[in-house]
């Protein structure tokens, strides 16, 4: 059965899920995850994607960002997640899908829910017992955000 049509709006602020398909593990070492981060820096310059904030989970993903043309957000998440896909069945010999059919996509108002949602993602890990503090989970924008201790510069000013 095909999704409901997505809601697209122009320089609209999105949050975006996608989970690994039948909810297994995406991510399996410290270089998957260096490697999605790649893919999304890569992009995000290609499809004109401001990054607010990400999470990356063993089993799913959390991205929060704008895009300027709303058509390419729909490019910018199936380019990363299709090449993210290769990568991941090359390096353990698998074929066949990783994500679970269609990404999620949600408008966020860009005021005080902005920076709810924000919080929302980077405390992900938190919530999901890896760590005790958000400082102590690599993979989210929370070290970028609020220590400068990263060096992925993924993420574009937040403009309410």
């Amino acid at each position: 059965m095909p999704g409901s049509p997505r809601v697209y709006i122009n320089n609209g602020c999105y949050h975006i899920i996608a989970r690994g398909n039948q909810k297994q593990q995406i991510f399996k070492q410290d270089g998957d995850y260096l490697k999605y981060l790649v893919l999304l820096k890569k992009y995000k310059k290609i499809y004109s994607f401001k990054m607010y904030g990400y999470c990356l989970m063993l089993n799913h993903i959390h991205i929060l960002g704008q895009v300027a043309n709303a058509p390419n957000l729909s490019k910018f998440i199936q380019v990363v997640n299709r090449t993210y896909t290769a990568h991941f069945n090359n390096s353990y010999n698998k074929v066949g899908h990783l994500w679970q059919g269609r990404f999620k996509s949600k408008i966020i108002v860009k005021d005080q829910y902005l920076i709810n949602c924000v919080n929302y993602i980077e405390c992900n890990s938190v919530r999901a017992n890896l760590v005790s503090n958000p400082d102590e989970y690599m993979w989210s924008s929370y070290r970028e955000r609020n220590m400068f201790k990263c060096n992925f510069n993924l993420l574009d000013p937040l403009i309410l």
